[in-house]
């Protein structure tokens, strides 16, 4: 979950390289490095580095006056071998600094190849995994670069995608992938290589996303992709959907508050020209599944890690209520460590904003080994996860580039409802419970407006709430995701301790934790379980806890209430999680935190 860039044409390349750092640092922002082919003649010529601990601006302070060049290649990390420092910042180079390398990934036998490099006499700087593969790039025996990186990755187990400069090679970029994204940049006598689209659409959208076990050469003109065998391989070109303005911040103080600000039209998106009001249906084509295949389906399971497995749960009763159709959720971390029995009748979803989660791509690998089903609810086009599943679900949030998820979280339980309502029809779901269901989507964009419309008053609950020392979040049935997710992004970017729990488990046990200084927020629609939610509040105020509600009317045990406008039951908890991404924003800003980018975590998981 690091960042790569890298730049070889006609133009400087350093502060191209910053610039789509800058872009990255969402994925990574403990250190940060550039190297550059120099293009002075002599002494001056070969490979320069700098590199710093800390942000971009840090790095970019430290660039020396004379830093030209018109290749490069840059990085801005996430540690995992290695706490954050100027050794350990990326690129790495070999023992005679003709090799310079950034890598994505994690290289599982380093300590075996790091102590037979130290027995041939290699001294290493730094504490990186990375530092091994510039190692045996510079001890290659090939006679091309390509050939090089080829017998390096020979020897390499695990997950990466790198780029890679030579000395001896002052022409080409080199590049390879297995396991954690590399797409090149295509653009007018000059090309790109990144992680991420991010850094790329400012100058092109012309992208080629490569696969895992597949290389590539880039240079100035023209580039050619090829296996780590070396056979050549036909990757074309596609235009990205997503315009460089699309990451701006705009008129909003952090990338946060501009994406809950975002959710009406990101609804909008989601929903624009899949409803079939004819059949009281939503077309989703890219299911690739007809009626009598949807109809075979005798289970649901759900896989997705953080936001992505709570947005899953909500999907699971969405699909159970809807359909009638057995679901439930697990998050990937686990399901592909534990020997799971792969049912032919069960239909697999695989949840991610990135789409290159790894612990949810090796799930969905696993599950394809076996012979599975599976599609994919995702929101990059062309991700690793949309192109492994037999189909899905785009769910078109836009970049999201705040490390936690909220306009995505909501767009993804959208399509969810529209997956449900797709299958629901197909086998039981009435012409008049579809209808209901469709006018509750076509409200949401509008409702979530009024949301924010109370953002003030929910700064100034934030503000009376932010001195916790922890909270507790509760809710019931539907709810229970709400509350899984607001939990999350309360101590995600406030760092306040929180828990979720079903609201019927407090009496089995975390009673214990309530009282006024551990604040109770419970998710408490007006639905048949309501006098339910009523009672556990009651619960609460016996043991002097506060509550703060989050309901469709004030409620009288609580000391606040956000009121939330009230949608089909089914829908309600696509509404209710809004205000509390708002409230944990509020939280984290009364507290001074580093909203877009918090501590020890990154938006990408590409590594385990």
């Amino acid at each position: 979950m690091c960042g790569i860039v890298g730049y070889i044409g006609k133009r400087d390349a350093a502060p191209l390289l910053l610039e789509g750092l800058q872009r990255l640092e969402y994925r990574g922002y403990d250190s940060a490095g550039i190297a550059i082919h120099s293009s002075g003649t002599g002494k001056s010529a070969g490979l320069k580095t700098a590199k710093a601990k800390g942000r971009v601006r840090e790095l970019e302070g430290r660039l020396p006056k004379r830093f030209a060049g018109t290749t490069g290649i840059a990085h801005t990390r996430w540690a995992t071998h290695g706490a954050p420092s100027d050794e350990n910042a990326h690129p790495h180079a070999d023992a005679d600094g003709k090799v310079a390398v950034v890598h994505n990934g994690i290289v599982d036998n380093a300590a075996e190849l790091r102590a037979k490099l130290t027995a041939d006499g290699v001294t290493f700087v730094s504490e990186t995994d990375t530092e091994v593969i510039a190692h045996l790039v510079g001890r290659a025996q090939g006679e091309t670069l390509e050939e090089k990186v080829r017998e390096a990755l020979a020897v390499i187990e695990g997950t990466y995608g790198i780029a890679v400069l030579h000395a001896d090679f002052p022409d080409r970029i080199v590049v390879a992938r297995n396991g954690s994204p590399v797409l090149l940049g295509i653009g007018e006598h000059e090309m790109l290589v990144a992680s991420d689209v991010a850094a790329l659409v400012s100058h092109t959208r012309q992208v080629v996303t490569l696969d895992d076990g597949e290389m590539a050469t880039l240079k100035a003109d023209d580039y050619r992709t090829y296996t780590t065998e070396g056979s050549r391989t036909a990757a074309a070109p596609e235009t990205v959907e997503w315009a460089a303005e699309s990451y701006d911040m705009g008129a909003h103080d952090t990338y946060m508050h501009k994406e809950i600000a975002e959710q009406a039209d990101a609804v909008d998106r989601v929903l624009r020209g899949r409803i079939e009001d004819r059949f009281a249906t939503v077309r989703l084509g890219g299911l690739n599944m007809d009626a009598r295949e949807a109809r075979a389906v005798r289970r649901v399971k759900i896989l997705g890690c953080g936001s992505a497995y709570h947005a899953g749960l909500i999907g699971a009763q969405l699909i159970e209520e809807l359909a009638r159709i057995p679901a439930d959720a697990e998050p990937a971390s686990e399901f592909r460590y534990r020997n799971a029995v792969v049912d032919p009748d069960t239909l697999y979803i695989a949840v991610s904003q990135s789409g290159e989660t790894y612990d949810t791509l090796a799930a969905v690998q696993e599950l394809k080994r076996k012979g599975a089903r599976v599609l994919g609810v995702v929101n990059v086009v062309g991700s690793a996860i949309a192109r492994e599943t037999d189909g899905g679900v785009y769910v078109h949030a836009g970049p999201e580039v705040c490390v936690v998820s909220t306009k995505c979280f909501t767009n993804t339980a959208v399509a969810f409802a529209l997956l449900a309502l797709h299958l629901g029809r197909i086998r039981d779901l009435s012409v008049a419970d579809g209808k209901r269901v469709i006018e509750g989507l076509r409200k949401l964009p509008a409702q979530i407006d009024a949301i924010m419309a109370a953002e003030e008053h929910i700064a100034q609950l934030a503000a009376e709430y932010a001195q916790a020392k922890s909270m507790m979040f509760v809710g019931r049935v539907r709810g229970y995701p709400v509350a899984l997710e607001a939990s999350l992004k309360l101590k995600e970017i406030s760092y306040i301790h929180a828990e979720a729990y079903p609201a019927s488990e407090l009496k089995h046990g975390p009673l214990a934790l309530i009282e006024p200084a551990v604040p109770t927020v419970a998710i408490v629609p007006d639905d048949d379980l309501l006098e339910k939610n009523r009672a556990t509040l009651e619960e609460i105020k016996a043991r002097s806890g506060r509550i703060l509600a989050v309901a469709h009317r004030e409620q009288e045990k609580a000391d606040h209430t956000i009121v939330v406008p009230r949608n089909e039951p089914e829908l309600d908890p696509i509404l209710m999680g809004i205000p509390l991404q708002i409230l944990a924003y509020h939280t984290a800003l009364a507290l001074g935190r580093d909203i877009d980018k918090p501590r020890n975590l990154a938006k990408s998981v590409t590594v385990e």
